[in-house]
């Protein structure tokens, strides 16, 4: 069997990783595709990262490069972690996959599947349902999580407190916010010293880090690393997954962060507080509610809220002192599907058992 995993962006890679060892352990022959990025030093860290996880790959410009070299090679199954064009003309050579890169709120999570591939991998049945009732023609198949299998294998992490220089006393908030709709801009500049008391490690979005537009999200997370008791990831730090597992506490906003840090049973606070651009705000804010899915109400069911900033510090000391809400299982059942650590077992079990080459597959 042959696969081509799709990294259109560096932070698709954590959902495929499980994925891929699983094919190799059935020996798959797998190939990635890179896209190369305008900033020098971001392809400098994606060949790192091919060089560190043994990649075989291979680099594209742009779309119309990437479905070139797809036509050309006629992979059995073509992996993608968002939607993507031109399916007519891929299945007329090979299957696709979507293997959504979050399980967050955002609406797009069901709108991708307008363009459908062969198959999309989904988690739980609550997601499986809204899909068929959406697309009642799609192929959806109910497989978890595969992102969140390395944290239910007992596999090894590298990564320390110590590591990262923190103090293995403290507890730890692991601090994840998105890009946009993001918190970051909401936070006070006094936030590391308010929580000295804790490790606090910043593991904001990729997009967070790059992009220009995003300045000002930088500029105070720098400015938070400063401090002792601060940790700010890289962006060579793509996977999210090492970082939950050292970590006792998480904050985010409108990420998929925090149903997957909540399958850990782990507490979780839920920074319902955004910095939204001016044509998101006031007559514009249906733009902002058109962006978030109506799953963004499970969040409360499994985070504490916290309205602003002045409630973050009562609100994070009571998660912590409470520890995981009651019911957060089910409902991380309910959006995330099976937490059993064999969600990439059960999609190379599926790609395996409907692999046939050519337009009749």
């Amino acid at each position: 069997m042959n696969v081509i995993f799709d990294v259109l962006h560096l932070y698709y890679l954590p959902q495929y990783l499980p994925v891929l060892k699983t094919l190799q352990a059935a020996s798959a022959d797998v190939h990635f595709v890179f896209y190369k990025q305008g900033d020098e030093p971001l392809n400098q860290v994606c060949r790192e990262v091919i060089e560190q996880e043994k990649l075989t790959a291979t680099w594209v410009d742009d779309w119309e490069e990437a479905l070139a070299f797809y036509l050309s090679q006629k992979a059995d199954w073509l992996i993608f972690g968002n939607k993507v064009a031109n399916l007519d003309e891929l299945h007329a050579v090979s299957k696709t996959v979507m293997m959504q890169h979050g399980i967050g709120p955002k609406r797009c999570y069901y709108q991708n599947s307008e363009s459908p591939t062969t198959v999309r991998f989904i988690e739980g049945q609550h997601r499986l349902k809204r899909l068929l009732d959406l697309y009642p023609d799609g192929s959806f198949i109910d497989t978890g999580y595969a992102k969140l299998d390395p944290l239910f294998q007992q596999l090894e992490n590298s990564m320390t407190l110590e590591s990262l220089g923190l103090d293995p006393s403290k507890k730890t908030i692991l601090y994840a916010p998105t890009f946009y709709p993001s918190s970051i801009e909401c936070f006070s500049k006094k936030f590391a010293k308010e929580f000295a008391d804790f490790n606090i490690i910043l593991k904001p979005h990729f997009f967070s880090l790059t992009k220009k537009k995003y300045h000002k999200q930088r500029k105070l997370l720098e400015n938070w690393a400063t401090h002792d008791n601060v940790y700010l990831a890289t962006v060579s730090d793509y996977n999210l997954i090492p970082f939950m597992a050292i970590s006792d506490l998480m904050l985010s906003d409108a990420s998929s962060a925090i149903f997957e840090f909540a399958a850990l049973g782990k507490p979780v606070v839920w920074c319902d507080f955004y910095k939204l651009r001016w044509s998101y705000r006031g007559i514009f804010k249906y733009r902002f509610d058109r962006r978030i899915d109506e799953d963004i109400q499970y969040f409360n069911q499994v985070a504490y809220r916290a309205a602003d900033y002045s409630e973050l510090v009562v609100t994070v000391r009571t998660a912590v002192d409470a520890g995981v809400k009651a019911g957060t299982a089910d409902v991380i059942e309910k959006l995330a599907g099976s937490i059993d650590g064999h969600c990439s077992n059960r999609i190379v079990e599926y790609l395996l058992a409907n692999t046939k080459s050519g337009s009749d597959s």
